[in-house]
């Protein structure tokens, strides 16, 4: 759904007359319904017995990293449970095809990509959603990450042969290495009795890393590269012969009957209100960046760089980060309103719990406070520096800590210098917390299920990674100024 309003700075916002309009979706007659072959909660990967005559660049393991340097590579771990394609020079790559078929589905997988790497899921073997590394990306085309894949006429001239792709509606994609979560809603082509197709396939939905990329989406033919004529039933199909992609957590289950034809869509009836960020923007509101947990004094920085995050004023704590667009203040501002904006792009969230960034520790074993009592935190709020972008500023333990955040050159994610005005004993920086943390290289730390890294250059002081109620927490000893950046 498109906005009714777009906003591009705070200070032209005044939408508290605004209400909500009803928006009907029509959609044609009813389809026949394909015989489903497949309903099931999800594809065993302990082997590759769920997969016909699976090529050697195909194996399995309990482990996948990629390297940010180095071209579609990536390090294994002997195991099973996630499924790998690693084609090489001596190892040509193949396509994959379940034994099982599939008509109305919805699927969900999480995928992740070597760097610069391509492959791609055709649903049905005919219908391709590509799978491409596009991290940074800030115009994404149907050949890119999340795109459903043009169709091709080799009769037409050069130039023109591809045609019907649908880029996504904004680049949702995360850093190679870093695990991504596909979701489609699929409804197959329709025939009748006599064979003769009577509907197109639909992509209902596909929403990456949580975002909606594609909504309601005709497929009037089958993609480039297809396998076979168009069917009521096919094959889940994975591309194999571009490049090092890693798989895992495949579920298929049968469509609701609710859903066909775009139905069922879910979501409340308001005109979206949205916040663009052309240029540097703030916006103050709630911010819920995590299950149940809500900031109440926040600020979420925006740049026309389609690299935004979210802020807690009242911890000096980074909440969360996105690549994409800005916010949507539609719960904010829609009717009474709640308080709360949302970002719009595919988040990373930092931290699972609301606590001080900064605390002082007895011992780099002491627990860490759940808030800053006896800490004389006092925020004073923040300056902007020569190119309009904000340094926080608070007082905490009797030292004047500046939080600067910005924006990487590349888009990659943000670089962070925290700088304390005098020296503080034993005063520690929260850098993360999540269900893991692993050092992959000197300096490098791949963060909560492979969702970010943290890269350290030239600290004096090595993080400390420590347990804590069963998760992990990395910390280190503040002294003076730390530069680190976060990569997602």
């Amino acid at each position: 759904m498109k906005p009714k309003y777009k906003i591009s700075k705070l200070m032209k916002l005044n939408y508290l007359t605004f209400r909500t309009t009803a928006l009907i979706w029509l959609f044609g007659t009813t389809l026949v319904s394909a015989q489903q072959l497949t309903d099931q909660s999800g594809i065993s990967l302990n082997d590759l017995s769920s997969f016909k005559d699976p090529g050697k660049s195909w194996t399995l393991a309990s482990g996948v990293t990629a390297s940010l340097n180095k071209e579609n590579e990536l390090s294994l771990v002997k195991g099973t449970g996630i499924l790998v394609n690693y084609p090489g020079k001596k190892n040509q790559g193949t396509d994959l095809f379940t034994n099982d078929q599939h008509g109305h589905i919805i699927l969900e997988l999480d995928y992740l990509m070597a760097k610069g790497s391509n492959s791609g899921i055709y649903l049905q073997g005919n219908y391709e959603i590509q799978l491409m590394d596009s991290w940074g990306s800030k115009n994404p085309l149907a050949s890119h990450n999340g795109g459903i894949y043009e169709r091709w006429d080799d009769s037409k001239p050069e130039g023109q042969k591809g045609f019907g792709g649908y880029a996504p509606r904004q680049n949702a994609s995360k850093a190679p290495g870093l695990w991504q979560h596909l979701k489609i809603a699929f409804q197959a082509p329709q025939f009748d009795a006599s064979g003769r197709k009577t509907a197109n396939a639909r992509i209902l939905t596909a929403e990456l890393n949580g975002v909606v990329i594609h909504d309601n989406v005709e497929l009037f033919g089958p993609t480039r590269g297809a396998s076979d004529q168009e069917k009521a039933v096919g094959p889940l199909r994975i591309q194999g012969d571009h490049g090092a992609v890693a798989f895992k957590n495949i579920k298929i289950t049968k469509l609701p009957e609710d859903q066909l034809n775009g139905g069922k869509k879910g979501g409340g009836d308001a005109d979206p209100i949205y916040i663009d960020a052309p240029a540097n923007t703030m916006i103050r509101s709630f911010v819920d960046f995590a299950p149940r947990v809500r900031a109440v004094h926040a600020i979420s920085v925006g740049s026309a760089d389609q690299l935004h995050y979210s802020y807690d004023l009242d911890n000096g704590l980074l909440l969360q980060a996105w690549h994409g667009e800005f916010l949507d203040a539609t719960p904010m501002w829609d009717g009474r309103g709640n308080g709360t904006s949302r970002a719009r792009g595919a988040v990373t969230s930092f931290s699972k719990t609301l606590v001080p960034a900064i605390a002082q520790l007895a011992t780099a074993q002491t627990v860490w406070p759940v808030d800053t009592t006896g800490s004389g935190y006092r925020p004073k709020g923040y300056i902007m520096d020569n190119q309009d972008r904000p340094e926080f500023k608070y007082h905490t333990y009797g030292t004047l800590v500046t939080d600067a955040i910005k924006n990487l050159d590349n888009g990659a994610g943000l670089n962070r210098v925290i700088t304390i005005d005098k020296p503080t004993e034993n005063l520690y920086l929260l850098l993360a917390n999540g269900s893991d943390i692993q050092e992959i290289e000197k300096g490098m730390y791949l963060v909560d299920g492979q969702s970010f890294y943290l890269k350290f250059n030239d600290i004096a002081n090595k993080p400390i990674i420590r347990e804590n109620n069963g998760r992990k927490e990395m910390i280190v000893l503040l002294q003076g100024k730390l530069s680190y950046s976060i990569l997602f």
